[in-house]
C-alpha cells in the first residue's frame, strides 16, 4: 500500500525515482542487492518490503525472518558501501502491549509474535550494518492499494454479513497517504534514527469497525468480542499506541485524527468505485485485458503484497 503512494507522490516531483518490485530485486538475494545498489548508488533507498501476514508468519517462520530480518540486513550492508540513507518501515507489533501509555521510541521492544520478532530483528540488523538509516514504526495501516482492515470490514458489510470484532486491542489507525507525507517530511528534515508515525487518536478494533460501517452507511450488526474468543495463531498486543512526539517535534507537523483520515479514504474509495463502474470504462477494459493484467501485477519500491 505505502509503496504505491510513495511512487506516485515522489514520482510527481522527482524524475530520478526508481521504483522496483520483488521480481526486479529480491531483497533476500544478498549478492544481487549489493551489486545492484553499488551500481545504482542511490542517495536514499526506501524499503517497503515485508511479510505482513501476522498469522501466516507463525507457520512460515523461515519466510518471515528471511524477508523481515535478513532482507533489511542485506539492504543495510549495501547502503553502507555507498553511504546511502536506508528508510525502513517497522511496526507497533515490536511491543508487547502491556504499557499503560503510548510507547516512546526509546522504550525496549518485546514482541509477542513471529511477525513482531522478525520486524524487530530487521531493525537490529539495520543498526548493526552501520548504514545511515531512518526507521519509522507505524500501526494499523489502511490505504487504497492492498489488503487492510478497512477493506476487510467493508467486504463483509457490503455482503450484508454481521461482524464480530475484538474490543480489547487498542491502537492508532494510520492512513498510507499520511504516512507517505510523513516520510517525505522526515526526509526533508535530513534526520536519521527511529521515529513513530500514526494518525492522532485511539480506538479499539471494534470501535474502528463501527466507524467504518457507520460512515459508509451500512446497516449490519457488529458484535464486540474479546481476543480470547477469536482464536488466532499469533498473539496481538492489547495496547500498541505509539507516542508521536518525536516525529512532531522534529517536523513541526501535527498529525490529523484517524477519523478524518478514514473519512477521506472512504470518500476517495467511493469515487474510485464509481469511476470503475462507468459503462464506457467497463467496455474499454473488456477489450484491453493485457493492460488490466499489467495494472494488477504492478507494485513499487520493493513492496511485497500478502
Amino acid at each position: 500500500m505505502t509503496s504505491t503512494h510513495l511512487a506516485s507522490r515522489m514520482g510527481t516531483n522527482n524524475p530520478r525515482l526508481i521504483a522496483l518490485d520483488r521480481t526486479e530485486l529480491d531483497i533476500c538475494d544478498s549478492p544481487r542487492v549489493i551489486e545492484f545498489v553499488a551500481r545504482l548508488r542511490p542517495d536514499v533507498l526506501i524499503n517497503c518490503a515485508a511479510l505482513t501476514n501476522v498469522d501466516g508468519c507463525e507457520s512460515d517462520q523461515e519466510g518471515a525472518f528471511a524477508i523481515n530480518a535478513d532482507g533489511p540486513w542485506n539492504l543495510g550492508k549495501a547502503c553502507k558501501t555507498c553511504e546511502a540513507l536506508l528508510v525502513h518501515l517497522s511496526t507497533d507489533f515490536v511491543f508487547n502491549g502491556q504499557s499503560d501509555r503510548p510507547y516512546r521510541v526509546e522504550e525496549p521492544p518485546n514482541p509477542l509474535s513471529i511477525y513482531g520478532e522478525s520486524k524487530w530483528r530487521g531493525e537490529l540488523a539495520i543498526r548493526k550494518s552501520g548504514c545511515r538509516h531512518l526507521i519509522v514504526r507505524t500501526s494499523w495501516l489502511f490505504g487504497h492499494h492492498g489488503r487492510n482492515f478497512v477493506e476487510a470490514i467493508l467486504k463483509k458489510a457490503e455482503a450484508g454479513e454481521d461482524l464480530r470484532v475484538v474490543n480489547d486491542q487498542v491502537g492508532r489507525p494510520t492512513s498510507t497517504i499520511d504516512l507517505t507525507e510523513g516520510l517525505l517530511r522526515l526526509l526533508e528534515s535530513s534526520t536519521e534514527g527511529t521515529f513513530h508515525f500514526a494518525n492522532q487518536g485511539q480506538c479499539t478494533s471494534f470501535e474502528f469497525a463501527v466507524k467504518i460501517v457507520s460512515t459508509s452507511e451500512f446497516k449490519v450488526i457488529i458484535e464486540p468480542i474479546t481476543s480470547a474468543e477469536l482464536v488466532r495463531p499469533a498473539k496481538r498486543p492489547a495496547y500498541s499506541m505509539l507516542d508521536l512526539s518525536a516525529y512532531e517535534s522534529k517536523t513541526g507537523h501535527h498529525l490529523r485524527q484517524w477519523t478524518d483520515a478514514l473519512r477521506q479514504y472512504l470518500r476517495e474509495r467511493k469515487g474510485r468505485r464509481t469511476h470503475e463502474l462507468n459503462p464506457s470504462r467497463l467496455q474499454m477494459n473488456s477489450t484491453a485485458k493485457s493492460g488490466v493484467e499489467l495494472d494488477r501485477n504492478s507494485t513499487g519500491l520493493f513492496q511485497r503484497e500478502n
